[in-house]
């Protein structure tokens, strides 16, 4: 730590994943941060997600590695089947990358962890704020996610794209002790994906294409027999799942060009704000986790604010533009039809048979990504 940010008032809008780890990264640095937070309360829905290592580089810099680890799972593969829960390949986690550690966790106990840390790192929460445009101050972070006031302060109004695809989540009981795996469940025009949670439960997230025109966002409610309907054709465990589904929140997949204008050398965007994604990588969490510490340390490089954002800029837009972009090819991948489906599964079939460590090597370059390594 050079000192640079040494009583730097900072202000952060959005108290998520983004504007949390962003703001321990910056109290550690000795910064003066105030998280404002629309909501009356840090809370989550019922949701989990997926960490992989270049997310965990960034926790175990922070010190909170211990502490995730005792609320997580960790990952020992990713299952690929199709629609009558027959294997079509496997990425072995444990035998291809036994160094690195991805994690199951409840969405939750993740912002519960992040936001103890923030307070005792000396960070203000405050919540019931609701920003509408950039407020005062030296430096300013939007971390305000999809409808994000600093980035429309930044960029004007943008109209995003609906995908024609709607995704359910839920989480249900899971007592059957089974594998800590991810596993995805690929039809004809959607796809399911579930994985166990810390506490005998079971993430769901289920995805269809559809045509009809949904709203945005993750708190609209849905009748569980919605789900079943559209899953009945899958077999496996998957009946008994979504059997167990008792409530489900389902919302549109809206498709947003990465952020044109980051910065102005007083406000930031980081996480969902600068470049939202299809949930079909995992890595909406793990980008915003790589923002939130590579923001901080451009920033305590030195006094320069303006040139600090730049550099953060630079050292962000490629890389999270091809996550995005490997997002959106998976949202096609998934869902194949016909004689398409029948050869890319019949190739992920040969590649686990014959070469299985090369389906996990096409992801080298997202994994071996190492935020901590990066010299500023």
């Amino acid at each position: 730590m050079s000192g640079a940010l040494r009583d730097r008032p900072v202000t952060i809008v959005g108290a998520g994943v983004a504007g949390l780890t962003a703001a321990i990264a910056l109290a550690r640095r000795d910064a003066r941060v105030t998280v404002l937070e629309r909501a009356p309360a840090i809370r989550e829905l019922g949701a989990g997600l997926q960490l992989s290592p270049n997310a965990m580089r960034v926790i175990d810099a922070l010190g909170l590695g211990e502490a995730l680890r005792g609320i997580s799972l960790r990952s020992n593969a990713v299952q690929l089947r199709d629609t009558s829960g027959a294997q079509v390949a496997k990425l072995d986690l444990l035998r291809h990358r036994p160094d690195d550690d991805f994690r199951l966790v409840h969405r939750a106990r993740l912002i519960e962890l992040l936001a103890a840390s923030a307070r005792s790192a000396g960070v203000e929460i405050r919540l019931s704020q609701e920003v509408a445009t950039p407020p005062e101050g030296g430096l300013i972070i939007g971390a305000d996610g999809l409808r994000s006031a600093i980035r429309t302060a930044l960029n004007g109004r943008e109209v995003p794209f609906f995908t024609h695809q709607t995704a359910w989540r839920a989480v249900i009981p899971d007592a059957t002790g089974a594998p800590p795996e991810a596993q995805v469940f690929m039809g004809p025009g959607r796809h399911l994906v579930s994985y166990p949670l810390v506490g005998g439960l079971r993430n769901l997230v289920a995805v269809q294409e559809r045509h009809e025109w949904q709203e945005e966002g993750w708190s609209h409610e849905d009748d569980p027999d919605h789900l079943r309907r559209a899953f009945a054709a899958f077999g496996g465990p998957v009946p008994e799942w979504l059997d167990a589904v008792t409530e489900t929140h389902i919302w549109g997949l809206f498709r947003h060009d990465v952020a044109r204008r980051w910065q102005d050398g007083r406000c930031v965007l980081i996480g969902d704000a600068a470049h939202p994604t299809l949930p079909f990588m995992a890595q909406g969490a793990a980008m915003a986790i790589e923002d939130a510490w590579i923001l901080a340390a451009c920033l305590d490089a030195g006094p320069d604010q303006p040139t600090a954002l730049n550099r953060f800029d630079s050292l962000r837009r490629s890389r999270v533009e091809g996550i995005v972009a490997a997002a959106n090819a998976n949202a096609r991948n998934y869902h194949l039809t016909g004689p398409l489906r029948f050869a890319a599964h019949t190739a992920l079939r040969l590649a686990h048979r014959f070469a299985p460590g090369h389906l996990l090597g096409r992801f080298d370059w997202l994994y071996d990504y190492d935020s901590v390594a990066i010299t500023f």
